[in-house]
């Protein structure tokens, strides 16, 4: 399970705000990457949170409610799927990750974020690979990421009737796919990951 072990010997260099960042929805064909930067207190205790990508819809919702009560600060930041076209994937997600630190009413020191790529961040950062799994911080970003995208996938379900947002949230599942042969790209459609596909029968 995540700790804080990778906080703390930050602190111990002198850091006072550590982060976690992490992001959701790198790999679905829609709508926008989400990232979140989370701050929790050195003592903090959150039981039951770890990889967003193991827990149920259900427990994220309920854990995403403790981590907003226990963080002492938090920010969520996002790339459209139109920036994803434009950017690319990676790049996007970077600036999904800075828009999330910019969020920050307690501004962070230093910045743990999930994954092997660290582009201009504003701050010191590390690179922490499979973070979520050992970093209570990244942990809980990637819950906060994860429970928004779903959240605004719900919304794209009404605003955009007839893809299956609410079910496979953007993911290229048969549905999404069917869907999209059948009604062809709408507006949060990232057409970079369109172009192998052929939207005819």
């Amino acid at each position: 399970m995540p700790d804080l072990e990778l906080e703390n010997q930050l602190r111990s260099r002198g850091y006072t705000t550590v982060c976690g960042v992490d992001e959701a929805g790198r790999g679905p064909l829609s709508g926008p990457v989400v990232a979140a930067a989370c701050i929790l207190p050195p003592d903090c205790s959150l039981p039951g949170v770890d990889d967003s990508k193991k827990l149920t819809p259900k427990k994220r919702e309920l854990l995403y409610d403790e981590i907003i009560c226990h963080a002492l600060s938090y920010g969520i930041g996002s790339a459209s799927a139109k920036e994803i076209d434009e950017l690319n994937i990676l790049n996007a997600t970077m600036l999904a990750m800075r828009r999330a630190l910019a969020e920050l009413k307690c501004p962070a020191d230093f910045a743990l974020v999930d994954g092997n790529c660290i582009r201009d961040f504003p701050i010191p950062a590390q690179a922490v690979v499979k973070g979520d799994a050992r970093s209570l911080s990244i942990a809980a970003a990637s819950i906060l990421a994860k429970v928004t995208r779903d959240r605004l996938c719900l919304e794209d379900e009404v605003n955009y009737p007839g893809y299956g947002f609410a079910s496979h949230k953007g993911y290229g599942t048969r549905e999404h796919m069917d869907a999209l042969r059948r009604l062809g790209p709408c507006p949060i459609h990232r057409l970079t990951f369109l172009k192998f596909l052929d939207p005819k029968p």
